[in-house]
Order: C-alpha cells, then sequence, then structure tokens
C-alpha cells in the first residue's frame, strides 16, 4: 500500500453520487479526527466504531476497504 486509506478515499467523494461509499467518503471529508495518515485496518476500524456516526453501517467500511486493497 502506498497511500494512506483517507487518501483512497477522498478519490471516491464525488457531491451527486449516492451510493454508500461515496457518503462515506463525503463525510470523513468533513470529519477532522478521522486517522488521516493510517493504513491500519484495525486503527481506522476502532475510530469508526467510536466515532463514525455519520458510517451508516460498518459493512460500508469494510466495502471500501476492500475497494482500498484492491486500488493500492
Amino acid at each position: 500500500m502506498t497511500q494512506s486509506f483517507y487518501h483512497y478515499l477522498m478519490t471516491e467523494r464525488d457531491p451527486h453520487k449516492r451510493d454508500e461509499v461515496t457518503q462515506f467518503a463525503n463525510a470523513a471529508f468533513d470529519d477532522g479526527s478521522f486517522p488521516k495518515q493510517s493504513m491500519d485496518h484495525e486503527e481506522i476500524s476502532r475510530y469508526l466504531e467510536l466515532n463514525g456516526h455519520y458510517l451508516q453501517s460498518m459493512r460500508t467500511f469494510d466495502k471500501a476497504w476492500e475497494i482500498y486493497l484492491e486500488k493500492c
């Protein structure tokens, strides 16, 4: 992996699309405490479980993580 998960997630932002990964990316952009440099699944997962009130389901994170692994 050459980029952080957050950096990948920002490539999914789009003000017009409404799929769950795009909504997650748009919300994470507004989360000033998101672990932006992390490439660690467990660290990000723990953060989202405690602070990811904007995330409808952890399955959305898992789906985004799978895409991240494929692209990186």
